[in-house]
């Protein structure tokens, strides 16, 4: 259903899920074991995994210890590494290079935080032409009450909700839990 041509396939994205970032996250080890979960699979199928690490100079300086990927998700050397700077996984990147290559039009999107970067990334997505599905139980955020922003368990299911039913022309998200993940086309899981 992606509005990009000649693009069947389907890539797993993991998003900044690094020391700095999963620190303190709701649910860290259980979200972390969901998307292994996923890797394993990915690979399994021979579907591209794609990571992506945010660098900033507010805490996540390249190369230190916070801005490392956390030691349970191992990357194979053979596996995209996207390094970004901005909350959207695809600006300012060659993220959309590489899906491209790969005749990828469908994305699978995993990581933290919920509230910033998987956010911007989805909607990235979307705007760009792909179907883009939430693994609802394969994102986290850490805790902004503090702030204003309500506790992450609402943050989370209230961006499982409204992205369970997003479209656009030609395009569509949709929200699933791992167990139920499909890397195929013919659905939308």
């Amino acid at each position: 259903m992606t509005t990009l041509p000649d693009r069947p396939n389907t890539a797993l994205l993991v998003i900044d899920v690094q020391n700095g970032v999963v620190a303190g996250a709701h649910n860290r080890d259980g979200v972390i074991g969901n998307i292994n979960t996923l890797i394993g699979k990915a690979r399994a199928e021979d579907v591209p995994v794609i990571w992506v690490q945010h660098s900033d100079d507010e805490g996540l300086e390249r190369g230190s210890g916070n801005w490392q990927y956390v030691p349970e998700l191992v990357r194979h050397d053979a596996e995209p590494l996207v390094h970004k700077r901005y909350g959207d996984s695809f600006e300012d990147t060659e993220l959309e290079a590489l899906l491209a290559g790969r005749g990828v039009g469908r994305v699978v999107v995993t990581g933290a935080q919920t509230d910033m970067c998987i956010r911007s990334t989805l909607h990235g997505a979307l705007v760009r032409g792909y179907d883009v599905t939430l693994v609802g139980d394969a994102h986290t955020t850490e805790d902004l009450t503090a702030y204003g922003a309500p506790s992450p368990e609402q943050v989370i299911a209230h961006t499982n909700l409204y992205w369970s039913d997003q479209k656009a022309p030609g395009r569509r998200g949709g929200t699933v839990d791992t167990a139920d993940v499909s890397f195929t086309r013919a659905e939308a899981g």
